[in-house]
């Protein structure tokens, strides 16, 4: 009886367990990556003036940067950054920078401070960071205008280097014409 009664014991923990297992992990996220769809967000602009989604930048080829204020190699690819958005604006091109400051206002003033011209948005629970599985910064992801992740890069880049520059042009050269399927 001692015998079967561990053998029920052991049994009812390994289904507990798998249960357990597939509650907490069952809708585990698939790696958000090359091919993988952007996932989608909502975040508040640094400047207040409203919120901006992925949805809306659908149709343009959006680099997406998630990093922090306190980020060395942050700070330091910002310049490049905006050098590449000057160069690319207003031609289906869009810089989104996602803070993971919790204070706004040291954003703010980062932001004064290198006369960043691109948008940036604030997301300090880091909800967005979890989504798009980025937990080192900076951490970038280039996504297409089908609002699919074309490549992701982590660590400081130089983004006006020319490779990074015709890389998003021949994406631009590729999107499909406006009221096209």
């Amino acid at each position: 009886m001692d015998a079967r009664l561990g053998s029920l014991l052991i049994g009812f923990a390994v289904v507990v367990g798998a249960g357990f297992a597939l509650f907490e992990f069952g809708d585990a996220a698939r790696p958000v990556g090359r091919g993988t769809p952007a996932p989608a967000f909502s975040l508040p602009r640094v400047d207040g003036s409203g919120r901006v989604s992925l949805d809306e930048l659908r149709g343009k080829v959006v680099l997406v940067n998630f990093w922090a204020t306190w980020c060395k190699p942050c700070e330091d690819e910002m310049p490049a950054m905006e050098r590449l958005y000057r160069r690319l604006a207003g031609q289906g091109f869009e810089l989104v920078a996602i803070s993971v400051d919790e204070d706004a206002d040291a954003v703010r003033r980062f932001r004064e401070r290198y006369g960043l011209t691109f948008t940036i948005l604030l997301d300090p629970e880091k909800r967005t960071a979890r989504d798009y599985q980025t937990f080192r910064f900076p951490e970038s992801l280039l996504i297409g205008a089908d609002g699919v992740v074309v490549e992701r890069y982590v660590g400081e880049k130089r983004w006006d280097a020319e490779a990074y520059v015709e890389r998003i042009r021949r994406l631009l050269a590729a999107r499909l014409p406006s009221g096209s399927a």
